[in-house]
């Protein structure tokens, strides 16, 4: 399944390479909603929730009210999770908080996706795993923790309804996914398994369909290079 991403920076729908360097803005967000709108998921991030650089809540809230979303950026309490599903998301993303406090097993905040999924129930729940020189990268992808995916994900299966993996390390570079990594990830968990980075054809996201993962696609979309 492919799932068009909206990611939003100063009000503005944006695309970013490797999560730094601007690429594209847009300001028209209707064109966009419209155009996603046959889509069963979006994805909609808030880059600067995600930097602690502000947020753009208000503009979360007008697009999953218009769009069915699963959101994420800055969602560090269960509180804040609780006020993203209110506003219209049908799941929240969560990384940061996930490896947080430098908890026990490895780093995973075990304590705070325990409750997290008690209090909103575990099928609203996706854990972001961003990935940047083979870490687990936090706090917008300015940090990074002691952590490799392949020891984070299984002890958050059974808290999570999915995973989002994130390249960063190809994001808006339009260069494909590692496929041996999609495999890889694919062994880890049951759950379903979405990935992000690089992502450019529709060829490619039929492979990962076929290795059994969604494709989360941007800057191949916002610059035409796939039609959707």
């Amino acid at each position: 399944m492919l799932i068009p991403s909206i990611d939003l920076l100063g009000g503005r729908i944006v695309q970013l390479v490797q999560g730094e360097k601007l690429r594209l803005a847009f300001d028209d967000f209707s064109y966009w909603i419209e155009k996603f709108a046959r889509f069963p998921l979006v994805q909609l991030i808030d880059l600067d929730a995600a930097m602690r650089q502000g947020d753009n809540s208000k503009l979360v809230a007008q697009i999953a009210k218009r769009l069915p979303v699963q959101a994420g950026g800055g969602i560090h309490s269960v509180e804040r999770a609780k006020q993203v599903l209110d506003a219209g998301a049908k799941r929240v993303i969560v990384g940061s908080a996930l490896f947080s406090g430098n908890e026990d097993r490895g780093g995973v905040n075990t304590s705070f996706v325990t409750e997290l999924a008690a209090a909103v129930g575990r099928e609203q729940v996706v854990a972001g795993i961003d990935t940047k020189n083979g870490r687990i990268a936090v706090k917008g992808w300015k940090a990074h923790v002691e952590l490799t995916p392949d020891e984070a994900i299984p002890q958050l299966e059974t808290h999570v309804a999915a995973f989002l993996y994130t390249h960063v390390d190809g994001e808006g570079l339009m260069q494909g996914f590692p496929i041996a990594t999609a495999a890889r990830l694919r062994k880890l968990t049951q759950r379903q398994l979405i990935l992000a980075g690089g992502i450019r054809s529709q060829q490619e996201v039929d492979t990962l369909d076929a290795l059994g993962a969604d494709a989360v696609v941007g800057m191949a979309v916002y610059t035409e290079l796939l039609a959707v």
